[in-house]
């Protein structure tokens, strides 16, 4: 009977720990919607690995959620559309970018407000975009050029690396 109460008080502590863990997971995930807000759209070349739910961010504060993408069937441009908070206004000639969160960081919208006085009415478009960086291609770039100048690979540039005095 006393080994049957402890599996069950363990049973139990583990049940609480994993409801614990739970929400602390929801709660630092920031799944919270924005409530009340207004859609905007902005089309990229490209949004390598944006998804739906991700942040829409002003100089780091999350200020609205992309809520689809679509593709545009006559320019083939990848078409995001966010929802952003009401009292965030924008304006006209503010800009748009696919960031990241760092080298292996998840992707999110960086809006960057321009200084027009006219703004963005909902259901508006930003025009002036930047899609993500391809990180292989950009790596494969400066690999390629450093060999093609003659980097590391020339045996001119390699150090002597015969002992003194032999």
């Amino acid at each position: 009977m006393g080994n049957r109460l402890v599996e069950t008080l363990a049973g139990g502590a583990v049940i609480c720990v994993a409801v614990a863990f739970a929400f602390f997971s929801y709660s630092r995930a920031g799944l919270s919607s924005v409530d009340g807000g207004y859609e905007l759209s902005a089309s990229f070349n490209r949004i390598d690995g944006l998804a739906t739910g991700n942040d829409v961010r002003i100089s780091g504060v999350k200020v609205g959620s992309v809520i689809s993408q679509d593709l545009d069937p006559k320019t083939y441009m990848a078409v995001v559309h966010m929802k952003i908070k009401p009292d965030v206004e924008l304006p006209t000639d503010s800009a748009a970018k696919i960031a990241s969160d760092g080298l292996l960081g998840g992707k999110f919208v960086s809006l960057e407000p321009g200084g027009d006085i006219d703004m963005i009415k909902p259901g508006g478009t930003i025009e002036y975009t930047q899609g993500s960086v391809n990180l292989e291609e950009l790596i494969g770039q400066v690999i390629y050029s450093n060999k093609s100048q003659g980097g590391s690979g020339s045996k001119e540039s390699a150090p002597d690396l015969a002992p003194a005095g032999k």
